[in-house]
């Protein structure tokens, strides 16, 4: 069944889709009246909906829906899981995303680092941040997700304590070494922030500075991870360890 995400919470039996999904809806899966369709909204429910009318004016559509039945999504872990990514070289961060996204990440962050090569400006970035959302939105409806998790803005290391110190844990990935994972990692987590490094890693300065700021060293093993597999590693690590890949 095709899958969707509204904007705002569903309270009336009937529904109207409007922007990008209604044109996807009515011109790209040629969706009619009476067909079914999955709705999810940002209060966690999922509901399943039949199409009851398709408008379209020129190039823009509507598609309303009229609601058969609602439950709570079940899709979604039971840890919220903050990715820290720091910028890497052309598209990789685009995989990530992608990746991410289907595994469960609650939300993704790109930072800069020391020993980042990519230093878009700010248009660049502008551009990339709504490559990767969009990426992220194709990812969650695929995977079916309970919502859209969000690509934040770039930010700088420096800003990372004071952005997951909330965080019921957070933990850098150090190519140097660390404590394995399973020791940082266990009980009953609600919140946990993943960081890992750019081509180059860290500089030992930064790993001194996140780590008296509050942030776990970990490693990833006796292998040097390519910058692009270490987020999705480390996501896939803690989504076992908390019961939510299993």
């Amino acid at each position: 069944m095709a899958w969707f995400f509204a904007n705002d919470a569903i309270t009336t039996e009937y529904y109207t889709i409007t922007g990008e999904d209604a044109s996807h809806i009515s011109r790209s899966l040629r969706m009619k009246v009476g067909e079914e369709l999955t709705l999810c909204t940002p209060d966690g429910r999922r509901h399943e909906c039949e199409i009851t009318e398709i408008t379209r004016d020129g190039t823009r559509a509507e598609v309303t829906v009229r609601v058969l039945s609602s439950t709570a999504c079940e899709q979604e872990p039971d840890v919220r899981v903050s990715l820290y990514v720091a910028l890497m070289k052309g598209d990789k961060i685009d995989d990530v995303v992608q990746k991410a996204v289907e595994l469960g990440a609650y939300e993704i962050t790109p930072f800069l680092s020391a020993r980042c090569i990519s230093r878009p400006d700010e248009k660049s970035m502008s551009k990339k941040l709504a490559r990767w959302q969009k990426i992220a939105d194709n990812a969650a409806s695929q995977s079916r997700r309970g919502f859209i998790p969000r690509v934040n803005p770039c930010i700088s290391l420096r800003d990372i304590p004071e952005a997951v110190k909330n965080t019921d844990k957070s933990i850098v990935f150090y190519e140097c070494g660390g404590r394995k994972l399973r020791e940082i990692i266990g009980g009953k987590l609600s919140s946990v922030a993943l960081i890992t490094g750019s081509e180059g890693g860290f500089e030992q300065e930064e790993i001194d500075f996140l780590s008296a700021n509050g942030v776990e060293v970990a490693t990833l093993g006796n292998r040097i991870l390519r910058a692009q597999t270490a987020p999705v590693a480390a996501l896939c690590a803690a989504m076992l360890l908390t019961g939510n890949l299993e």
